[in-house]
């Protein structure tokens, strides 16, 4: 019997064709989704196989009742890579998951992190991810079956009690020391550019194009205009990859174009929000959109050519869009219907295609090389290349003659000092606004007494609450945890460098403008003699 090396996992996909068993002795397994779909599993769940192949049921269990079943396809992605990592290495220890023990977790958080004959070791605010989802598997492991949680960590209950009394909580035990709750890290624009013209347009640390090869091929344009989005829209991953061209405003002469993200598109999937889309933002996807020079053109005309959108099951042909209610007319195999775009996941969002002269084209603004919808978590694989590009280009800036060794290159490798991630966007975002929000405060209230100061927030709010607006926060709370520490010590002529000639233009339009309309602003001493 043919087994495998490592654990893997895969995850179903129930929007594509149903895998069918060619032996007519196993009909009840000619439709593996039917199949699935009754045993609890949904789509996106994931399956993980040991070396052997034959699967412990208790841990696809995990994942397909309780909190964990209603949870988003992201947090089942990021458990079970966490979960097969871990039993890889209870293999190479030489036990298994239902024996584990507390050492067995500490000598695992090692490995991550410090050892150094682990070549894939990862920082410590990655190895949250591990303990949180280790922790999450063996809470409901040991009530399910009687396991013991090997993972030392605070309780829920003894945390609330202990912030309930002091205001904080205890460290948990296993969090890595050089990790925090709330971890923020960014990017200046002209680094956050920097990272983006040599991961993913070839370009070098010295600020030339690499000649002979195009890094991005026909995906350059696309994967620029959608690192430039997140950055400029301060959206969530799966919120910018799961947008319809329908939602796109058109890039007018304002600075800023209004969109509106969907309800079951946004974290939560419970309300949709407003969101605002920089004027550069929508002219770089207009240049992937363009039908004539744009890569998504190419992409579409060639899956049109080779059948893929025909022989794509569940697709839903759109025949209409009314943007005043937000809404889609489909055909259906009992007519038409209208649906809410609130209404449609990302998932549901894949499947949508409008029928043209040269065929069905897909509504889903981002497009793989084979012009099917991209899923939202494939972005984290075409960061990850970019980051790999930008670390062999710093190699050869460090090394131009290779004259290192493998092991001090690949040392060189680690120590790149550019990189980026699709959240770090959102908190360079969250620092562009918080700049231009507090230098903005700091003009406005020029002149007033603390009194007036603290009548003027308490009716128009300050700084954290317009910030959560920005970010779709529910809370201003919820901004000021995440972003408090690391922005308020700030100052305001560092904020000033963070934003370019048209930001820092923006901000005194709106300056002038609360001068006009400000009652108790100060603005400037008219000379005597002047036309009044």
């Amino acid at each position: 019997m043919n087994t495998l090396e490592r654990w893997t996992v895969d995850f179903y996909d129930f929007s594509a064709p149903p895998s069918v068993t060619a032996d007519p002795q196993l009909p009840a397994l000619r439709d593996l989704h039917t199949r699935a779909a009754r045993n609890g599993a949904r789509h996106g769940t994931p399956v993980i196989l040991p070396p052997s192949g034959r699967p412990d049921s208790r841990i696809n269990l995990f994942f397909r009742e309780g909190r964990m079943a209603t949870s988003q396809p992201g947090t089942w992605r990021r458990y079970a890579y966490a979960l097969v990592v871990w039993l890889d290495f209870l293999d190479a220890v030489g036990t298994t998951w239902d024996r584990a023990t507390v050492h067995d977790v500490e000598a695992f958080k090692d490995w991550r992190i410090t050892d150094t004959r682990n070549s894939e070791r990862v920082r410590a605010t990655s190895f949250d991810t591990d303990r949180a989802g280790l922790n999450s598997f063996y809470t409901w492991a040991s009530s399910r079956f009687g396991t013991t949680n090997p993972v030392a960590t605070v309780r829920a209950d003894d945390e609330a009690a202990t912030r309930q009394a002091y205001g904080r909580g205890r460290r948990d035990p296993l969090r890595p020391a050089g990790s925090s709750s709330r971890q923020v890290k960014w990017l200046l624009r002209g680094a956050l550019e920097q990272w983006r013209d040599i991961g993913l347009r070839g370009y070098g640390f010295d600020g030339l194009r690499r000649t002979g090869r195009r890094t991005g091929g026909f995906n350059e344009d696309r994967d620029t205009a959608f690192v430039d989005g997140l950055y400029g829209t301060g959206l969530r991953l799966r919120e910018w990859a799961s947008i319809l061209d329908v939602e796109l405003p058109a890039s007018g002469g304002e600075r800023m174009g209004t969109a509106w993200l969907a309800a079951k598109c946004a974290k939560g999937g419970r309300d949709g929000r407003t969101y605002w889309i920089p004027r550069r933002v929508l002219q770089s996807v207009e240049g992937y959109l363009d039908p004539l020079e744009g890569s998504r053109a190419e992409v579409i005309r060639r899956a049109q050519r080779q059948g893929r959108y025909e022989r794509l099951p569940g697709v839903r042909v759109v025949t209409g869009h009314v943007p005043r209610a937000r809404s889609l007319h489909m055909i259906t195999a009992d007519g038409s219907e209208i649906v809410a775009l609130d209404e449609l996941t990302p998932d549901d969002r894949r499947l949508l295609f409008r029928r043209t002269e040269q065929g069905l084209e897909p509504l889903w603004v981002w497009l793989s090389v084979n012009g099917l919808p991209k899923k939202p978590h494939s972005w984290e694989d075409t960061f990850d290349a970019a980051n790999r590009r930008v670390a062999e280009a710093w190699l050869r800036k460090t090394d131009p003659d290779g004259r290192l060794g493998e092991e001090q290159r690949e040392q060189v490798r680690r120590e790149c000092p550019l990189w980026a991630t699709p959240h770090m966007c959102r908190h360079s975002f969250a620092l562009k606004w918080f700049s231009i929000l507090s230098l903005l405060e700091e003009r406005r209230l020029e002149g007033f007494s603390p009194d007036e100061i603290e009548d003027f927030r308490d009716q128009l709010g300050d700084i954290w609450l317009q910030l959560a607006v920005l970010l779709g926060h529910k809370h201003p709370d919820t901004t000021r945890d995440h972003y408090l520490e690391p922005f308020t010590g700030l100052q305001v002529c560092y904020l000033m460098a963070l934003l370019d000639d048209d930001e820092k233009s923006g901000v005194d339009t709106l300056v002038r403008i609360f001068a006009r309309h400000g009652g108790s602003v100060v603005g400037p001493v008219v000379a005597a003699g002047a036309d009044r």
